[in-house]
């Protein structure tokens, strides 16, 4: 049995090729998935049913906050489920995937998971306080580029200091920064920076996650949720700082605080967490749930940045993949049987 650390998407993972996907990969979590959409009814809200088997994907609709991380974090758990024949050692996740995270290591029920993520998104979605775009610090290869880097962070900080500008450092992403802040300074950072191909990228109906604008929403869900609703994780949760939460350790006050405070409104280091992930845990495999495959890339690039068993560009990790399989990614088709029966 291999030893695996599961690492759970956050948003802009369920895109127009995950359509339908939820029944299609999960025929056999109907049940979980209706119980899901009882939560989403009560809300006044559409269904995944309906999101998911809609006719058509719709950027303004399938990318709302209250409706993308719904369907994330319904695919996400599917997928935790699904899970044969590993011993999962850990479970980590980016971003909105810290939701994720709980509810696979037994933190929150599957429910109490679901009605976190839905009201996040909901927040989220609300109040829509600023924007986030990535840009990247690898070069071809995957290799860090740390001039880069530097000059990314030179220039958000000079544009941060201009009057009525905000931008600051929401994800690291291990090959990518992703940027948050105000219309002013992202707008600012898009005129500066130099062009990288697409990049960069301003992401749609993304708000300035992770940074201290979104601290009402951080007050807004401290309103909603109780600490008591926490319970002690059955599996090890990295978070988004690098710290572990163990097993029969953790602190649900404090794990109450972090996720209604620091997860919200300050820097998510997803590299860092994947980093420590391998290290701490030396696992076999590390398994990418879904939706979507985007993630894959960040995961190659933090074990690269961390030189993970003597990786040091895209090509060492393709050769490492291609003798024993270091990534699996249940998003993808060819890879999914992996892991699953």
């Amino acid at each position: 049995m291999k030893r695996a650390v599961v690492i759970c998407p956050g948003r802009g993972t369920y895109n127009k090729p995950e359509l339908g996907s939820l029944m299609r990969l999960n025929p056999d979590k109907a049940e979980l998935f209706e119980s899901f959409d009882t939560i989403r009814r009560t809300n006044s809200q559409e269904t995944l049913a309906a999101l998911d088997g809609a006719a058509s994907y719709s950027i303004a609709k399938h990318t709302r906050g209250d409706n993308a991380s719904a369907l994330i974090y319904a695919a996400s758990y599917a997928d935790f489920l699904s899970l044969t024949d590993i011993d999962v050692v850990a479970v980590t996740g980016n971003s909105m995937g810290w939701y994720s995270t709980l509810a696979c290591a037994g933190a929150l029920s599957a429910d109490q998971g679901f009605r976190l993520v839905n009201t996040m998104g909901q927040l989220m979605q609300d109040s829509l306080i600023g924007g986030q775009l990535v840009y990247p610090i690898t070069d071809d290869t995957w290799q860090p580029d740390t001039t880069q880097r530097a000059a990314v962070i030179q220039l958000m900080t000079e544009i941060a200091q201009k009057a009525g500008h905000k931008l600051a450092l929401s994800i690291d992403l291990g090959g990518m920064l992703v940027l948050a802040g105000n219309e002013a300074g992202l707008a600012d950072f898009m005129k500066q920076a130099k062009p990288q191909g697409q990049f960069p990228l301003r992401l749609h109906n993304h708000a300035a996650f992770h940074t201290v604008l979104q601290e009402p929403v951080a007050r807004a869900a401290q309103n909603r949720f109780d600490p008591a609703m926490f319970a002690q994780p059955k599996i090890p949760m990295i978070d988004g700082r690098g710290a572990i939460w163990w097993p029969h350790a953790t602190d649900t006050n404090a794990l109450y605080n972090y996720t209604l405070g620091d997860q919200i409104t300050a820097p998510y280091n997803f590299a860092k967490a994947v980093t420590i992930a391998a290290r701490e845990f030396a696992p076999d495999l590390f398994i990418v749930l879904g939706p979507g495959t985007t993630l894959g890339g960040a995961v190659a690039q933090s074990l690269i940045a961390a030189g993970w068993q003597g990786m040091g560009s895209k090509s060492d990790f393709q050769t490492r993949q291609s003798q024993a399989t270091l990534l699996t990614a249940m998003g993808r088709t060819d890879q999914r049987h992996q892991v699953t029966t």
